[in-house]
């Protein structure tokens, strides 16, 4: 295997890096739900803390298909003390945004390398998760809209 960019393996460990804090942050969500809609929601934010931590393992196992050491670190979290649902939802959004912007940007590295078939296959590793990033912003913002609203809250 040729040699590998260093910022291409430097994004994807920024990747793994937030996809483990997105672990920490639905679980801990999920914890805070309170009323009548509880169960739903707990389901649906420990489903994304499973799913965003099926995230990290692969970001992982790209790292370390590369001959790259994969981070120990966790990305930035924030504790904002907000638990309404709403503010929940928002905090997810922006997660989410943040996540496709990583993605994008990983995809910007693999494009501008000479194509191999290491460049390929991270090409579709890119091109296929900011697929599932983006339906969980567009999932997200189906949440935070009023019911009956079809207009986005994303501006």
């Amino acid at each position: 295997m040729s040699q590998i960019n260093p910022a291409i393996v430097a994004k994807l460990n920024e990747i793994l890096e937030h996809e483990l804090a997105g672990v920490v942050r639905y679980t801990h969500y999920s914890f805070m739900v309170f009323g009548y809609s509880r169960i739903p929601i707990v389901g649906w934010l420990r489903s994304s803390a499973n799913e965003t931590l099926m995230h990290a393992h692969q970001a992982g196992e790209m790292i370390t298909h590369l001959g790259a050491h994969p981070s120990l670190g966790i990305g930035r979290m924030l504790e904002t003390s907000r638990h309404d649902i709403k503010d929940i939802m928002e905090e997810s959004l922006a997660f989410e945004r943040e996540g496709v912007e990583q993605y994008y940007s990983l995809l910007e590295l693999v494009t501008n390398e000479h194509q191999s078939s290491t460049m390929v296959m991270l090409e579709e590793y890119a091109r296929t998760l900011i697929q599932e990033e983006e339906q969980h912003v567009g999932d997200i913002d189906k949440m935070l809209r009023k019911p009956g609203t079809l207009e986005s809250v994303i501006e």
